[in-house]
């Protein structure tokens, strides 16, 4: 049993590569070749309409289950299709075991309507704190990677979130309307403000890379799906950015957070978006 951040900082050291390696090989053996190819029997609803999923999802989360537990001897896999067929094995983000936090489908919509804005989601973290990431868009071919402490980069090269330019609108993606409550949507009203550019969000992973590249400023969220923000929130923090939920503290993956939150590309715009959510909450 890992049970140290030393020896996990040991095997990210040694074993990163194989990491993305397993990830590459999933979105190549399971995902791509089902891309723009889909039928209709291999297309689902989970919740409603909007809550799609697809063979792609299914069988590569298996793949990376697999292949990542083994890789990390002691670890557990937390991935969005195994806790909705079985909602507590959610609770494991929380325990002692070292967790791999994944989703194999980023953007299932855009997935399924054959565009190329998704991606897959993994994140490593260790009684509840986050230590590296990996978000994969595979029909761009492009990874960002993120380790505590040693930056986030882009296909190699070191992301800097920067800051907003003075006088310039924020640009800030937020949760879709179709994801939320009438509560959650009053909230998000507070960035229909002066000064502020918002929009739906498409997948959250590629929302998170847009704010540690500096293309975006922020993202506003009402949902805490660890499998959806761990490893866009290590990749914007290591860019330099911050997150702060409503309650002003950073966001906690395990859960409990006062929402909405945000994620930005510093500190100063994570608080002044949380300042226009709290005028609307």
């Amino acid at each position: 049993m890992i049970d140290t951040n030393e020896t996990i900082e040991e095997f990210l050291a040694e074993r990163a590569s194989d990491v993305e390696e397993a990830i590459r090989k999933a979105a190549a053996t399971e995902i791509m070749p089902r891309w723009r190819r889909l039928a209709a029997h291999e297309v689902d609803q989970k919740s409603g309409p909007h809550d799609l999923v697809t063979d792609a999802d299914r069988k590569a989360e298996l793949y990376l289950t697999e292949a990542l537990a083994t890789l990390l001897p002691g670890s557990v896999v937390v991935g969005e299709e195994a806790v909705h067929a079985n909602p507590a094995s959610y609770g494991a983000i929380g325990g002692d075991a070292p967790v791999w936090i994944v989703d194999p489908v980023d953007g299932t919509r855009q997935f399924v309507r054959g565009e190329a804005g998704f991606c897959t989601l993994v994140a490593l973290a260790h009684r509840g704190t986050l230590l590296a990431s990996w978000t994969y868009a595979p029909a761009r071919d492009r990874l960002a990677t993120a380790q505590r402490g040693r930056g986030a980069h882009l296909d190699g090269e070191r992301l800097f979130a920067g800051v907003p330019e003075p006088g310039r609108d924020l640009r800030v993606a937020t949760s879709h309307p179709d994801y939320t409550t009438d509560e959650e949507k009053h909230a998000l009203l507070g960035l229909r403000a002066d000064g502020v550019a918002s929009r739906p969000c498409g997948s959250a992973g590629l929302e998170y890379l847009a704010v540690a590249r500096g293309e975006s400023d922020a993202v506003a969220f009402s949902w805490e799906a660890a499998w959806d923000h761990a490893a866009g929130l290590l990749l914007v923090e290591e860019a330099g950015g911050a997150h702060l939920t409503l309650a002003g503290e950073p966001f906690h993956i395990a859960g409990g957070n006062a929402l909405p939150f945000t994620a930005a590309r510093d500190a100063a715009t994570a608080r002044r978006v949380v300042g226009l959510l709290s005028g609307g909450a």
